[in-house]
């Protein structure tokens, strides 16, 4: 385990130590208390010992978003109890069900602006942001993509969410919004944790000001062919004074924009990924589409290239196309 991420957990732990003491000292007679404070001293035992983080059934490495998510983890997910096994899937499942409650409006349509999106987590939750407000008459517009999977990823992407939406109620410039979500990356974020971005503001006569923080291009596609538009920062999460700068382009009834993590772009077949290039001729291929059908048209092709294989990332799709 990283040394930074060995130190947070051990400052974790010895500040539960201290709030279980107090605790202690005031019920005495919790012995539920006594019980979680018993576990923090052993945990804080194994630290010393140079044994934390290896599960006591094979002594292989606890899995890491599981000790940052609980530090007390005693055991890897193969040497769970059944009753544990249960418990876990149970957490799960409540996790993935309120990380889809956080996802925007399916079919959503704002201003002359329609809109679809594809979400698939590899697993029960997603380390992918994807969210669409209504904000006085324009249309802001998210994809994102947090390093890792799982638990500790799906936990980022929450944050991306509840950052994004307040600080769009206070009517902020994207650039000042963006700033300042990767200022609260840099100081809150463990070390190697950051979050790719990209985000926009669609106005009613077609203008789109586009942010790219080190995410896969985005694509606008439409009668005069297509656009790739690259990332021009870095991701969210890796240096606090970072520029954030924008493109901007002008979208005709009929134009879409297409957005994608590299969950679709890193899709692969036995010797190859499906690749930027491919989303790029599929798109120009579909360009007459309405977002559903493109979208559905490109998942499509990616499923025949990879030949319906096992996906290994989250993946998640979005398309806004200015209508009439």
């Amino acid at each position: 385990m990283a040394t930074v991420e060995f130190d947070f957990l051990q400052g974790q732990l010895e500040e539960r130590k201290r709030r279980l003491e107090a605790a202690v000292a005031s019920t005495p007679r919790n012995s539920g208390l006594a019980g979680l404070l018993h576990e923090v001293d052993s945990a804080l035992d194994r630290m010393e010992k140079g044994t934390y983080g290896l599960c006591l059934e094979c002594h292989d490495t606890v899995e890491r978003d599981r000790l940052l998510a609980d530090p007390l983890v005693r055991y890897c997910l193969d040497h769970l109890t059944r009753q544990q096994r249960d418990a876990l899937q149970r957490d799960l499942d409540l996790a993935s069900q309120v990380q889809r409650n956080l996802l925007p409006k399916k079919g959503l349509c704002v201003s002359g602006w329609e809109t679809s999106y594809h979400f698939e987590p590899v697993g029960a939750v997603s380390g992918d942001y994807c969210d669409l407000i209504p904000s006085e008459g324009q249309l802001l517009f998210m994809l994102g993509d947090v390093s890792g999977k799982g638990v500790a990823a799906s936990m980022l992407m929450a944050q991306l969410h509840a950052l994004f939406r307040s600080l769009t109620q206070m009517s902020l410039p994207l650039s000042q919004i963006v700033s300042h979500i990767n200022r609260f990356f840099c100081e809150s974020a463990l070390a190697g944790q950051y979050a790719t971005l990209v985000c926009g503001l669609a106005k009613p006569n077609g203008e789109v000001e586009i942010h790219n923080a080190g995410h896969c291009p985005a694509i606008v596609v439409g009668r005069n062919g297509v656009v790739r538009i690259e990332s021009t920062g870095l991701p969210l999460g890796m240096f606090m004074e970072t520029e954030f700068s924008a493109t901007c382009v002008q979208l005709e009834t009929g134009d879409t924009l297409f957005l994608f993590t590299d969950g679709l772009s890193e899709a692969a077949s036995e010797n190859d990924e499906y690749g930027v290039d491919r989303v790029m001729t599929l798109v120009r291929q579909q360009a007459a589409c309405k977002p559903a059908e493109l979208i559905a048209a490109c998942l499509d092709d990616m499923r025949a290239f990879t030949k319906g294989g096992s996906s290994f990332d989250d993946m998640t799709v979005l398309a806004v196309q200015r209508c009439d």
